[in-house]
């Protein structure tokens, strides 16, 4: 029967490769956004990472400013600094802003820091040109898929940034890339308004109260202190919402992801359940196509299992080929994506399980019509 399945498949070899090929490439999407997944996952710890606080102090009520809107004073940072069991504490800025770029702008997220202070986001392993930042005023550093390079000028507002420095592999968690500005020239950029407003302002008695605002106070924990209990000593003191770094780390993983986590998830599922459709269908018609030469078999006594057998071995070859197919071509397209994609290799040995499955349900249409097959039609035919 080995021999028998072999040669129905060549028998028909460029409708099956055609199929394999076009299911491997719906498999191939599955590892695809697999791997989105991946690096979805990747890409919210990367900032956490970079800046490996032990402690986050945002606006009370908040999530942080990763997950929704957070603003709380500049002076926080002094005020969290002589807390017993703080090492020490910094202020951050985080907003999304376009750099104009040839043909269309480029959306970012710019960190805000004090380049002086002990907290430094701009992680030295990850700079692959130029420096860090040196100065309080008008220096950037970005990552390399903004396409900017040492020495370019970037106009914004009112003023100039002049590139110091390009890191590779700097992104949000949102997967967008990176950049990196002094506090003084983030608050700035994020609470400066046009000159009509200024003046609409001034005349209410508001005199840039804003400019002192920050996103975030992170904070480091001094050895022999636990970061639990100076976090919660820091809530109820300050009146704010604080958290550790793996419950921020918990934030973006459950409460940011989860919902494009579920998205991904329903995808693959119907992306399985149509390869498996397509699998079937071409099966069943194959089987159809051969229905005479099977009565023959069963009228000269062949056993059913054994026609089964020749079915399951067709189907579980197309499933197999599939796979080798999708990941050919999950590997070609990957590198394409905007956004980081991982794919690793237990993802691909589970949807290879799942493949193997599919295969099998696919074969019961096969078989039950091998099954059902009237040995009397190879007469009558």
């Amino acid at each position: 029967m080995i021999n028998l399945a072999r040669k129905d498949v060549e028998h028909s070899l460029g409708k099956f490769l055609i199929t394999a090929m076009g299911v491997g490439m719906l498999l191939g999407i599955v590892l695809i956004m697999i791997g989105v997944y991946r690096g979805m996952i990747i890409d919210a710890e990367v900032l956490l990472d970079d800046i490996a606080a032990d402690v986050w102090v945002v606006q009370e009520g908040t999530l942080g400013p990763f997950a929704e809107s957070s603003r709380v004073h500049e002076d926080l940072r002094d005020t969290v600094r002589v807390i017993d069991g703080v090492k020490s504490a910094e202020a951050l800025t985080f907003q999304n802003i376009q750099l104009p770029k040839t043909p269309k702008p480029v959306r970012v997220m710019a960190v805000g820091y004090d380049p002086f202070g002990t907290v430094n986001p701009v992680n030295p392993k990850r700079i692959v040109e130029g420096r860090g930042l040196e100065r309080s005023h008008y220096e950037m550093v970005v990552t390399d898929k903004t396409g900017y390079h040492v020495g370019d000028v970037i106009r914004l507002m009112r003023h100039d940034y002049h590139v110091v420095g390009v890191t590779h592999g700097s992104v949000s968690s949102g997967g967008d890339p990176l950049v990196y500005v002094s506090l003084k020239d983030a608050q700035e950029l994020q609470f400066s308004y046009s000159n009509n407003r200024i003046r609409t302002d001034r005349a209410r008695g508001i005199e840039g109260a804003e400019s002192h605002m920050v996103n975030a106070v992170v904070a480091r924990i001094r050895p022999g202190y636990g970061i639990d209990e100076v976090a919660k000593g820091i809530e109820k003191s300050l009146h704010k919402s604080v958290y550790t770094a793996d419950q921020q780390r918990l934030i973006l993983t459950k409460n940011v992801i989860e919902t494009a986590a579920k998205q991904i998830g329903m995808f693959t599922g119907i992306l399985v359940i149509v390869s498996t459709i397509i699998i079937a269908l071409i099966i069943y018609t194959m089987t159809l196509e051969k229905m005479k030469e099977i009565a023959i078999m069963k009228l000269i006594g062949l056993p059913n299992w054994m026609i089964i057998k020749m079915i399951g071995q067709e189907t579980l070859l197309l499933g197999i080929l599939a796979f080798i197919f999708a990941n050919l071509f999950s590997h070609l397209i990957y590198t394409k994506f905007p956004k980081r994609v991982v794919l690793e290799i237990p993802d691909a040995w589970l949807l290879f399980a799942v493949v193997l499955v599919a295969s099998l349900l696919a074969s019961l249409a096969g078989i039950k019509k091998v099954i059902s097959a009237d040995p009397q039609t190879a007469i009558g035919g």
